[in-house]
């Protein structure tokens, strides 16, 4: 099966495209996605395919999340988000943990911003939100693999939309210091997204931190303030 939806997603491979995504994913050496392939296949036909693909088993999902191309590792974990949703729709709570350790030991598969962005929080942050098991989100953010890092912040916004900020800001000050910027592009994100929940709350921690914050960290969590409020946090 797994062979089969590959085939499947190269049917649609577009080189033009692909040549696009493989600057934009940032994949030449040196870079942080050196290596990576593309096939050219836009997210929502990958999605399509996922949808109708749920079924698979997780070994077969594996040999998805193994393969070079990042279109055929998107899926994989796509499928693995869908099951997981159904799985908390059924209050299968053995299928959740079984697809969580599955998760948690192929991460090294996981391995640009968009494959994070798309799958941890609905997978992981919303389990160890839902079992309080900070300490697993809370190991990841000491990991010294960056996308492991990412999946550590990012899980957070299951969290920030269950209105539980606690957890998040307290481990978004490890981070401050952190030498990539898409760890910083990814707390600026969740701290603008906990902002939505408590603004005073965010504005209490700027104005803490706005003077070690990296600049595109401080950028993106101030996106949604006036300019009079982004003058009374800086002042």
């Amino acid at each position: 099966m797994g062979n089969k939806l590959i085939q499947n997603l190269k049917k649609l491979q577009n080189t033009e495209k692909a040549a696009i995504q493989q600057k934009f994913f940032k994949t030449g050496k040196g870079q942080y996605a050196e290596g990576d392939l593309f096939l050219g296949v836009v997210v929502p036909e990958v999605r399509k395919i996922a949808k109708k693909n749920l079924s698979l088993q997780l070994e077969q999902i594996h040999e998805l999340l193994v393969n070079k191309y990042h279109e055929v590792r998107l899926l994989g974990l796509l499928i693995l988000t869908y099951q997981y949703e159904i799985m908390t729709k059924n209050r299968d709570e053995e299928g959740q943990k079984k697809i969580v350790n599955f998760y948690l030991s192929n991460t090294k598969f996981i391995n640009n911003w968009d494959l994070v962005d798309a799958s941890c929080y609905k997978i992981l942050g919303e389990y160890c939100y839902q079992n309080k098991l900070d300490d697993i989100l809370s190991n990841l953010s000491y990991s010294s693999s960056i996308w492991e890092r990412r999946i550590s912040v990012v899980s957070c916004f299951a969290y920030i939309h269950k209105n539980e900020l606690n957890f998040f800001y307290s481990i978004i000050p490890r981070f401050l210091n952190d030498n990539h910027d898409l760890i910083h592009k990814a707390c600026g994100w969740m701290l603008r997204e906990a902002g939505k929940k408590n603004k005073l709350q965010l504005k209490n921690f700027l104005k803490n931190n706005f003077k070690v914050m990296p600049k595109i960290m401080l950028r993106y969590s101030l996106e949604k303030f006036s300019e009079k409020e982004k003058f009374d946090i800086l002042k």
